[in-house]
C-alpha cells in the first residue's frame, strides 16, 4: 500500500491529486516546531499538577481525623466532609450551624448531636416527643351477657327452609 503511493512513476494526476489530500488530511490539526513543544510542555505540567493534587487530595483527606480529645486522648473517627470534627463531636465547633445538641429529658441529659430541622428543640430518637393522639378508640363491645335475645319467631324452622314441590329444579340448592 504505501510503497505505491509514494512515488509519482506510475500514478495518474488524479491520483496524485487524491494522494496529495491523503497526506494534507494525516498532518491536519497536527503541531510542528515550536507550537508542538509548547504543547507537550504543557500536556507534561497538567500531568504532573493533577497527579500531585489527586494524590495529595486522597493523602489528606484519608488523614482528616477528628480534633476532639476525649481524656487526653484524640478522637480516631474520621472528620465529617468539610469539617474539623466526626459525627459525635461535630458540637464543639462553634462556627457550624447544622448541628444541635439534644436536650434530652429533665432525669437523663442527653448531648448527641441532631442535625437542627424546622422545628425549636431538635431532638434524637430517644427524647422525641410524640404529637398528641388524635384517635380515640370507642368503648369494647358489650359483653355476652348485655345481648338481648332476639325473639324466637324471627327464625325458620327445618321443615320451612326445605325446598317446595312448586319451585323450579334450579332453585332447589
Amino acid at each position: 500500500g504505501s510503497s505505491l503511493l509514494t512515488g509519482p512513476e506510475g500514478l495518474l494526476a488524479k491520483e496524485r491529486e487524491n494522494l496529495k489530500r491523503l497526506k494534507c488530511l494525516r498532518r491536519y490539526r497536527q503541531r510542528y516546531g515550536v507550537e508542538a513543544l509548547l504543547h507537550r510542555q504543557l500536556r507534561e505540567r497538567r500531568v504532573l499538577a493533577t497527579d500531585g493534587a489527586a494524590q495529595q487530595a486522597h493523602t489528606t483527606r484519608s488523614s482528616q481525623r477528628c480534633l476532639a480529645f476525649v481524656d487526653d486522648v484524640r478522637c480516631s473517627n474520621p472528620s465529617l466532609p468539610m469539617t474539623r470534627h466526626c459525627l459525635t463531636h461535630i458540637c464543639q465547633d462553634a462556627n457550624q450551624t447544622l448541628f444541635k445538641p439534644c436536650q434530652g429529658s429533665e432525669e437523663v441529659p442527653c448531648h448527641k448531636p441532631v442535625p437542627v430541622s424546622l422545628s425549636e428543640e431538635p431532638c434524637c430518637p430517644l427524647h422525641l416527643r410524640l404529637p398528641p393522639q388524635l384517635y380515640v378508640p370507642e368503648q369494647a363491645l358489650a359483653g355476652p351477657q348485655e345481648l338481648q335475645a332476639a325473639p324466637t319467631e324471627l327464625y325458620l324452622s327445618a321443615a320451612e327452609l326445605q325446598p317446595t314441590e312448586s319451585l323450579p329444579l334450579e332453585f332447589s340448592d
